[in-house]
């Protein structure tokens, strides 16, 4: 394996390990970023990549679980798994992934992410008991995570757009899971939609909503009165954000900064940033909820509390003079702080 604490995005993680099996044909890595306020909790994610840009995703998306819950106020740590190979027998890989997460010995606390199930889930599930996103039971939190991590984005673009999307054009940059749940949201309350996404079938889902379609690589440039990040990370980057057609963005996307220094970027065009882990803490939120065995109602009032959160850290941002990422992740490390220091 890659050296992980000499790497670039190396953030004083705890540990990382790397799972799989040969036999059965799967790889990839769980990294623990932090335990400093509770059991380390993010999904899993399936993804095609080489070792190496598995091991990249994983440090910057598990350092991403530790500011996410640290700002959603929920007792959990950030930790993160990614696989970047999936043999033939889908349910046996996730039952031998589930023994490797009961290792850890309640460390890491996975649940879905990006190419991941609840059937994948029940799979885990018999292997062990760290693990959330199973079949929901009458009043309890649970489920597939997606549409609670769309409801609280929604939440946050209405509370961008000054409380009603009604007729206002709303760019989606990936319509898989949580961004075709986001665009029902938006539909249902008015918003004329422009849609991307690699898949067709997920285009063609858009399309049935009466979304019009982008290229996927011009997606960011059309004109639209709130740009919305949906795929994968690394999408506000040097060369996109000359070319933002919107003048906010807010989105699911995870990491959609490529660089501490595209944060200033989006303040020197006057784009108004949603910091991406306080807006989609949506899906760790019911995790959380789930693992913990608390009811959908509880949920449903920390999802509400998204967006006013967000303005906050808005507010906090213009008074300090900072960039939106900047003003969260100060109040994030303030409360890690004073968790370690308890």
């Amino acid at each position: 394996m890659i050296n992980w604490k000499t790497h670039p995005s190396f953030n004083g993680h705890e540990d990382v390990v790397a799972v799989g099996d040969d036999a059965l044909g799967f790889a990839g890595f769980i990294a623990i970023h932090s335990t400093a306020l509770g059991p380390a909790g993010g999904g899993c994610r399936i993804w095609n990549y080489s070792e190496a840009e598995a091991l990249t995703d994983v440090l910057r998306l598990s350092r991403g679980m530790t500011y996410k819950n640290a700002m959603a106020e929920l007792p959990m740590g950030g930790g993160k798994a990614v696989l970047y190979k999936m043999g033939a027998d889908r349910a046996a890989c996730f039952a031998k992934f589930g023994e490797q997460v009961e290792a850890l010995g309640g460390r890491y606390i996975t649940a879905e992410d990006v190419g991941a199930s609840v059937a994948d889930m029940r799979a885990i599930a018999g292997s062990t008991s760290y693990v959330a996103g199973l079949p929901k039971e009458a009043g309890q939190a649970g489920g597939d995570p997606s549409p609670v991590t769309a409801q609280g984005v929604f939440y946050c673009i209405k509370a961008l757009l000054g409380g009603s999307v009604q007729g206002r054009t709303i760019a989606v940059q990936g319509v898989g899971h949580v961004g075709f749940h986001l665009c029902e949201l938006l539909t249902g309350e008015g918003a004329k939609l422009i849609v991307a996404d690699v898949n067709a079938a997920n285009l063609e889902r858009a399309k049935a909503l009466g979304a019009d379609v982008a290229p996927a690589d011009r997606i960011h440039t059309v004109a639209a009165d709130l740009f919305s990040p949906c795929a994968l990370g690394a999408g506000l980057n040097e060369r996109t954000i000359p070319e933002l057609g919107a003048s906010i963005v807010c989105g699911a996307a995870n990491n959609q900064l490529a660089t501490e220094a595209d944060g200033e970027r989006l303040v020197a065009r006057g784009v108004t940033y949603a910091p991406d882990y306080v807006v989609n803490a949506g899906g760790i939120i019911n995790v959380s909820a789930e693992y913990l065995g608390e009811t959908a109602d509880v949920v449903d009032a920390r999802i509400r509390a998204i967006a006013p959160r967000l303005l906050k850290v808005l507010e906090a941002a213009k008074a300090d003079g900072v960039p939106p990422h900047v003003a969260a992740d100060r109040i994030v490390r303030a409360r890690i702080a004073a968790a370690r220091r308890a």
